[in-house]
This record gives structure tokens, sequence and C-alpha cells, in this order.
């Protein structure tokens, strides 16, 4: 695999290592030929394979002996392929968008696979916002665009961005583009976000921190899909002849930093009580409270909040909560209870309550499904 899929899932793999008598990390950037003599040489009882856009050869090492496919949904004889639920990525991008009044919402892709998938469930999820929807695909993006931070941009895609009725709300598939829109929009004089909001995924510490501003994106439970992936291959090594399935894993929201933050509105009351509301989020907090503090009339605060984020201070509050407990629940082993509490519901029937109104699903039967996957 690439040194980008290995840091990513090295916490879950960690201890999936140290269960077998030997295991070799071979990167994915190697000839074909290489790839074929180490893997003579070392003669494993399981291979674990990366699938890249760009090394489809690569898929002549599958299924020789019991083999799990990542990045990909694509089904292969005698393999089980692992992968992020890409259209569930787009809607979880499309969704935060939502309750922000943008003029126009946009996609940056990359023309692969996984780009097209996300662009769709971003499609599909933002039908009812009812405003203006573009797409622009920028090729070349591959596995070292993580490192590297620099890349002028073409003048079709300046062209595009001052083209975009403003403001705007632009996904990009993964965070490398994420990045380099954002530099894009600084060489061009355009502000993230108060002209243009940025969202990225995969939440690639190294991408989003590194960033100015830094970069919002789609959350991955990583861990999750490790510890999916040892079961699969501890399943495959003890009984090779499992049938070939896809497993998909889901996003669990959207981490927010500056290139998409609510903070970042111009209304100078709508920023305080954004601020408020995150300060506050885990304690008993109510709309008349958050009005007495802040000195705001209620009904001006919720006519703005109506007019801007197309949501009431309450519900936008609970989305807010939802948000945190999602989280928690896909990446930690915290009681229903304790994740009510530090969410700020602070009583699991409540938040059960919540949860499901917002989300569709109780919290046990989330964390269930992000656990399992979607096969």
């Amino acid at each position: 695999m690439s040194e980008v899929f290995l840091r990513r899932l090295t916490p879950s793999l960690a201890s999936f290592a140290g269960r077998v008598q030997d295991y070799r990390i071979l990167s994915i950037h190697r000839k074909l030929e290489e790839l074929q003599e180490f893997i003579k040489q070392i003669n494993p009882r399981g291979l674990i394979l990366e699938k890249l856009p760009n090394r489809e050869e690569l898929l002549e090492l599958a299924g020789k002996v019991p083999t799990i496919l990542l990045a990909t949904d694509e089904q292969h004889r005698g393999c089980v392929s692992l992968d992020v639920d890409d259209w569930a990525v787009g809607k979880e991008a499309a969704e935060a968008f939502s309750s922000v009044g943008f003029k126009s919402i946009a996609c940056l892709g990359n023309g692969t696979p996984y780009s097209e998938q996300r662009i769709e469930g971003f499609k599909k999820a933002s039908k009812s916002m009812k405003v203006p929807l573009s797409v622009f695909n920028e090729e070349g993006f591959e596995d070292s665009r993580y490192s590297e931070s620099f890349r002028p941009p073409s003048k079709k895609l300046q062209l595009w961005l001052g083209e975009l009725p403003k403001p705007a709300g632009i996904f990009a598939v993964h965070d490398p583009l994420g990045r380099f829109l954002c530099g894009a929009c600084s060489q061009l004089g355009i502000e993230v976000p108060h002209e243009i909001a940025v969202i990225g995924a995969n939440d690639d510490p190294l991408v989003c921190n590194l960033t100015f501003p830094t970069l919002s994106s789609v959350t991955i439970p990583w861990d999750a899909l490790g510890e999916r992936l040892g079961r699969e291959m501890d399943a495959l090594l003890k009984n090779s002849k499992i049938r070939p399935k896809s497993v998909r894993i889901p996003p669990t929201g959207v981490a927010l930093r500056h290139s998409a933050n609510h903070l970042a509105v111009e209304d100078p009351i709508l920023r305080r009580a954004m601020s408020y509301l995150n300060e506050r989020m885990q304690e008993p907090i109510s709309v008349g409270l958050m009005c007495y503090d802040l000195r705001i009339a209620r009904r001006t605060l919720e006519r703005r909040f109506k007019e801007y984020f197309r949501t009431t201070p309450w519900e936008m509050l609970c989305r807010m909560r939802v948000n945190r407990a999602r989280q928690m629940l896909a990446e930690t082993n915290y009681s229903i209870a304790l994740v009510a509490e530090l969410s700020g519901f602070n009583d699991a029937e409540r938040m059960s309550v919540v949860f499901n109104r917002v989300h569709g699903t109780s919290p046990s039967v989330y964390r269930k499904s992000i656990r399992l996957g979607a096969e």
C-alpha cells in the first residue's frame, strides 16, 4: 500500500500485526515485476492490496492468495473489497453546506471513480438547496500530492472560480484538492471562507492542519476501517473460500475548521451566537439564556439564523451536539451515557430522541453500522 494509507491504518493495524507470525509491508509504488518477485520470496498466506487509479496492473497480484482490496468497492474473484462509502462522503459535505445561505455550490473533482461517486452523493443530497451547482475536474493529483503543497491554478480553473456566484460552498473530493483550492483562491484574491467556503474529504491531519486557512473536511473512521480489515483478513485466513464481497465504511461527519467554519460569517450577531454555542455546547443552555447573555432580542436572533443558516438557533445547537456525538460514537468506546454527557445532552434518552430526529437512527445502531460497515 501507499504511505498515506499505511499512516491512516497504523493504529488499528498494529494489534493485528502483533497477532501473526510474520508481517511485511511493501510500497505500492514499486514496479509490478519487483512486487511479484518479493511476493514469490515471501510466499504469504494473505495479501492486503490498495487499489490506486494509476496502478491497475497490480490487480494481477490479487486473488492468488486470500486478498483484501483496499480503496475500491469493485468486486474481484477471490477478494474482499473494503472502502469508504464515497456516496455518503459527498452527502456529508452537502449537508454541512445545506444550512448556510450560499448563492451557489460546487464540486472540485479529479476524474477518478471515487471522485465521481462523491460528487454523485453530493449532487443527490443537495437537490433541496435549490441553488446553482457546478462541477470542475482538476486532474493530476497523484499520491505525492499529499506532501506537495504548491500547484498553480490552471486558466480554466481561474475562470471557473471567477464565474461562480458568491458566496459559494465548494466540496473538494479529497484533502489535497481542498488545500490546492484554498491556495488558488489566495492567489486569485478570493477570500476563504467569506467568498468561498471549502470542505475537503478524508480529514488528513498532515494536509488539513497545514493548509491556510485550516481545511474543513469530511471525517473518515480510519480505526473502524482498520479493525474491519483485520477481522476480514482473519476470516479469510480461516476460510479462503469466503465469497467475494464489497464492504463500505460510512463517514462520521465534518470536522469544521476555518475554511468553512460557521463562525466565519460577516454578521457580528451570528458570529457571537455561533461562538457562544461552540463554547457552551456541553452546558445546559437554552435559546432564551443565550439571548439574555448576549443581549440580543430573540426575534432578531431567530430571524437572522433563518435567513443565513436556514434553521433555528436551537436546531443548530442540536445538530452541533449530534455531530460531536457521532464522532465519539465512531472513534471511542465510550458508553452511550458518557457520549450523551460529553456532547451536551446529559441524558442518554434525550440524546437518542434528538439523534434519531437529526440522523434518522439511534446512537447504538449508528455505532454498530460504523463498526460493521455496509455490504
